[in-house]
């Protein structure tokens, strides 16, 4: 059944393309309570929750329900989350607290909070084959290091430049985007080094990154030249850029569908598909929201859900009561 409802998804999204009529549409809202500010969105697929970010929260909704279930709390400024479900634990960057949040994937609850020697957590990721957590901070330039078992600090990496994303290659190898550097670092896992730098160019200020692990093609967004760079991810080389929206932030690779999505806080998602691995074409330019420009992927689904929040005119401040998930479920 899976088999055949991938080969019609394909089949839909070529004919879509060919015909260039919308795939993907506006399903619903999720409201959630509170009014801090937001960033990053990680989907649990083993227990089929989504995490979102939101001030000094971390709410968590049921994608089977697609209802709240639960609230992480009483951070001071929290960015992303990662999930380690080999060891049934979440990680949760606190950037104001200049720590990592430790919880349970079951619970919810907090396990423990872990103080990092840098300033300004910010993205993270769990690598599974090294069991080690990646903080990226913004501020100090490097990556703090997390022992994922034994929950402490295990190191730091120079990254050279200000990260943004990371992604894991699971075999060792962590990709980051160096937002004012205009390059991308590869990162060893083992010896927690910078193996690797590969300038970007076009790209300018990269920051959302994906990874199609199958074909080794890495998908890097730019807000400076509007654009999302293919490269190869063993070479580094640049092999295409396609324009996209403005204010780009998040940027999700779907291997079933073949789709590669861009959100922009512009109001629109730049959806393109993979038509070979050196091949893309535009099949959409979703309608979303004004700095709707962070994005989860759900790959059993193929929902995209954005967070969002109306804001005062002329101002980035939120207007009370109105911090929301979008969800866009394809046609």
């Amino acid at each position: 059944m899976k088999k055949i409802f991938i080969i019609t998804c394909l089949a839909f999204i070529a004919l879509a393309a060919r015909s260039q009529k919308n795939i993907y549409s506006f399903d619903k809202k999720i409201s959630l309570p509170g009014d801090g500010g937001y960033d990053y969105l990680s989907i649990d697929q083993a227990n089929n929750k989504l995490y979102v970010s939101h001030g000094t929260t971390v709410n968590v909704i049921d994608l089977a329900t697609e209802k709240p279930v639960g609230v992480i709390s009483d951070m001071k400024g929290v960015h992303g989350i990662a999930i380690a479900n080999d060891l049934n634990r979440g990680f949760i960057s606190d950037g104001r607290a200049n720590a990592v949040v430790v919880f349970d994937l079951t619970t919810y609850a907090k396990i423990t909070t872990i103080p990092v020697t840098a300033n300004g957590p910010d993205a993270i990721m769990y690598d599974a084959f090294s069991k080690q957590v990646f903080s990226f901070n913004g501020e100090s330039k490097n990556a703090s290091v997390i022992d994922a078992v034994n929950l402490k600090q295990s190191g730091t990496v120079d990254l050279g430049g200000g990260p943004e994303f990371a992604v894991p290659d699971g075999h060792g190898l962590i990709f980051n985007n160096l937002e004012d550097k205009n390059s991308l670092n590869v990162i060893d896992a083992k010896t927690l080094k910078v193996v690797k730098n590969y300038p970007l160019s076009p790209c300018g200020g990269p920051t959302g990154l994906a990874l199609d692990s199958k074909n080794q093609r890495l998908f890097t967004v730019c807000r400076e030249n509007k654009g999302m760079s293919v490269v190869d991810a063993v070479t580094g080389k640049v092999i295409a850029t396609l324009p996209i929206g403005a204010g780009v932030d998040a940027v999700a690779y779907d291997p079933a569908t073949k789709l590669v999505f861009c959100s922009n806080g512009d109001a629109t998602t730049t959806i393109f598909h993979q038509d070979t691995k050196d091949s893309y074409s535009l099949v959409q330019t979703l309608a979303t929201q004004v700095r709707a420009k962070t994005m989860a992927l759900d790959p059993k689904t193929h929902k995209i859900y954005l967070s969002v929040a109306d804001m005062e005119a002329g101002t980035r401040k939120v207007i009370p009561g109105t911090f929301a998930v979008l969800v866009y479920k394809m046609d």
